[in-house]
């Protein structure tokens, strides 16, 4: 009953704060002009391209995923592995970072691998994320540095936090602070009980997570690896070509944009919301791309994902129990003969 009352309450406090955020970027918008650039300015077909190029990423993420797991002696089946990233894409959508762990949770009830070599899996699936994202970061620091300049200058919140960060001794005084707790009660906890069963878990965890190392077709894994974020990239920056204002912004432009978006949508917040908005206008706005219009732009790109997410997760939700139970019943029949 209390881990039920806590979820809900996590999810409403994030939840609350996107809307918040969301609120504070959208509360002097004129609805009416929206409404009318959504009637009669947007070129969808570039909207429907977008939506196509971000289901081609999810298909290379899952591709990606069974790579990583086959060196776990498991095989799982390509359409439960697809439809099991779109049910985590869609929980992300109720509770930001739960699309991992329900991911983890439904292929391991269906292809029965181990729940926590899924997860090993997945942190090493995030990690290689982020150092993608920051070799774009750095891409976008070398070509593009005047305008990371303008941006910080235009938002010393932003400078400020990072300042803070590189600055603050908090994270290296805890640290030391925890090895040596660690290391004058090493014995006890090494004879602990529970130790022991966590050890477990955490070799099953490690095995997951240093699956990178036998990877058949590891010229496949580098590929997808890229190749997600290329269509990450291409499905914002088609979005540049619905909307004349936007249309004329250069590829380096949409790379600088799709950046700072990324980072926003790190933020506690279901699906980036506000947070992504803020920093794709004032990416936007950088180059000389009007606030007001700014907002529309990243309103259609976010909601056209945000919808495509919630429809292909919903049918993914629905599909998977009766495609597995179909399967089931032909493995039945064909062992009964």
């Amino acid at each position: 009953m209390k881990q039920n009352t806590l979820k809900t309450l996590k999810f409403l406090s994030f939840f609350l704060l996107g809307i918040l955020l969301f609120w504070l970027v959208y509360k002097d918008q004129d609805i009416n002009r929206i409404k009318s650039i959504l009637s009669n300015e947007v070129n969808y077909f570039w909207i429907v391209l977008s939506v196509i190029l971000g289901l081609m990423s999810h298909i290379s993420r899952t591709i990606r995923w069974n790579l990583m797991i086959e060196p776990l002696d498991h095989k799982p089946r390509t359409l439960n592995t697809f439809l099991a990233v779109m049910i985590g894409y869609l929980m992300n959508l109720a509770l930001p970072r739960m699309g991992e762990i329900s991911r983890c949770g439904v292929l391991s009830r269906y292809e029965k691998i181990p729940f926590t070599k899924l997860i090993g899996t997945v942190v090493l699936e995030r990690l290689i994320d982020v150092l993608v994202l920051l070799l774009l970061l750095m891409i976008v620091i070398i070509t593009q540095f005047g305008q990371v300049v303008e941006f910080l200058n235009n938002n010393p919140e932003v400078q400020d936090k990072l300042g803070k960060i590189m600055h603050s001794p908090i994270l290296p005084i805890a640290l030391v602070l925890l090895f040596l707790i660690v290391w004058f009660t090493r014995h006890k906890i090494k004879s602990s009980g529970l130790v022991k069963k966590g050890m477990g878990i955490l070799n099953q965890f490690a095995e997951g997570f240093k699956s990178i190392r036998n990877i058949n077709n590891k010229g496949a894994f580098i590929f997808h690896s890229l190749f997600i974020w290329v269509l990450y990239y291409l499905m914002l920056y088609c979005v540049f070509f619905s909307f004349e204002f936007t249309s004329h912004l250069t590829p380096l432009a949409g790379l600088t944009i799709f950046v700072l978006g990324s980072f926003g949508m790190v933020a506690p917040v279901q699906g980036g919301i506000g947070a992504w908005h803020f920093m794709v206008i004032e990416g936007l706005s950088l180059y000389g791309i009007d606030k007001a219009d700014g907002k529309v732009f990243a309103l259609v790109a976010h909601g056209s994902t945000t919808i495509m997410l919630i429809v292909f997760g919903l049918i993914s939700l629905l599909v998977l129990p009766f495609i597995n139970e179909r399967n089931d019943r032909k493995v039945k029949a064909m062992a009964g003969m």
